[in-house]
């Protein structure tokens, strides 16, 4: 009877370890959930930085258009100004686009780790599911071992009670015959 237990507890502290590593897991998970977000963040910070940069130069250029209309003079530097923003413009594009990139790879990666955890918590809602069901098993058994032992047990008091009724029912014959023989022999000794 101890031997299922210890296996109960063995079993117990087993299941109770691998939950314990995939709670660690998950945490572990967390923590990089949490610092791709916050990478996110300042992408997110630069992009914004960025877009105002264009804004900015989107201004500049729409100065510059107009001087020229005004300064025809100037047409020639003018428009190799705007060409240069253009420029800077096109490249903040590309690096904004590149920052989006990123963006969306980041996303992808913590998309992945949501469903990765969610694995594992339906995994392990799974295990703690067949641990309870293997549990209650062993109860049963436990419980079955327990009435077989009661019914052994209240079978062998039966079988002791009779065992005693017949010794008594022996001994009082024993001793009838013994005084019987007494009798015999006290006849024929005198």
């Amino acid at each position: 009877m101890s031997k299922p237990s210890n296996q109960n507890h063995n079993k117990n502290n087993y299941n109770k370890k691998k939950i314990q590593d995939l709670e660690g897991i998950i945490e572990l998970k967390d923590g990089e959930i949490d610092e791709l977000n916050m990478s996110l963040s300042q992408k997110d910070d630069k992009i914004s930085a960025l877009n105002s940069h264009i804004a900015k130069f989107k201004f500049e250029k729409q100065k510059m258009e107009l001087k020229l209309s005004s300064e025809v003079n100037n047409e020639k530097a003018k428009l190799k100004e705007l060409d240069d923003l253009q420029v800077k413009i096109n490249e903040k594009v590309e690096i904004i686009e590149d920052k989006q990139d990123q963006v969306k790879y980041l996303r992808s990666l913590i998309d992945d780790y949501k469903v990765q955890i969610e694995n594992n918590t339906v995994n392990l809602e799974t295990q703690l599911r067949k641990i309870s069901k293997t549990y209650e098993g062993l109860l049963e058994q436990k419980d079955k071992i327990i009435n077989k032992q009661d019914e052994n047990i209240k079978e062998l008091i039966e079988s002791k009670e009779h065992i005693i009724k017949a010794n008594k029912t022996n001994m009082i014959s024993l001793e009838l015959q013994n005084e019987n023989y007494r009798k015999i022999i006290d006849k024929f000794e005198k």
